[in-house]
C-alpha cells in the first residue's frame, strides 16, 4: 500500500463519526447495513450520513449495494486489513537490523 494512501484512509477514520460508523459497520459482517439502521442506531442525521459515508466510500473502505429500495454499506474488510498491514508490517525492523549489525561488530 502506498503511504498517501494509507495516510487518506487513515484520515477519513480520524473522524469521531465516520469511525463510529466503520466500527458499527465491521461489528456488523460481511452484509453490510442498511443506511437506515445505521441511521437509527447511531442517531445521525440522514444527510450527514450520507456525507460520511461518502468519504468512507471514497477511500474504499466502504461499498454500497442496493437491494430494492435499500441501500446497504459493506465495509470492505481487505482493505481494513491491508491498513493494519501497512502500520505494522515493519514492526521492530529497525531494531531487529540494528542488532543484526550489532552481532556483527
Amino acid at each position: 500500500m502506498q503511504t498517501q494512501l494509507a495516510a487518506k484512509r487513515l484520515a477519513e477514520l480520524g473522524h469521531e463519526t465516520r469511525l463510529e460508523v466503520f466500527r458499527y459497520l465491521v461489528k456488523a459482517g460481511h452484509q453490510g447495513v442498511p443506511v437506515g439502521e445505521l441511521q437509527t442506531n447511531l442517531g445521525i442525521p440522514g444527510s450527514t450520513l450520507s456525507h460520511h459515508i461518502s468519504r468512507l466510500v471514497s477511500v474504499g473502505l466502504v461499498e454500497q449495494r442496493r437491494e430494492g429500495r435499500i441501500l446497504y454499506c459493506v465495509p470492505q474488510y481487505d482493505k481494513l486489513l491491508a491498513l493494519a498491514s501497512f502500520l505494522i508490517d515493519e514492526c521492530c525492523s529497525k531494531e531487529y537490523s540494528q542488532s543484526d549489525s550489532d552481532c556483527s561488530s
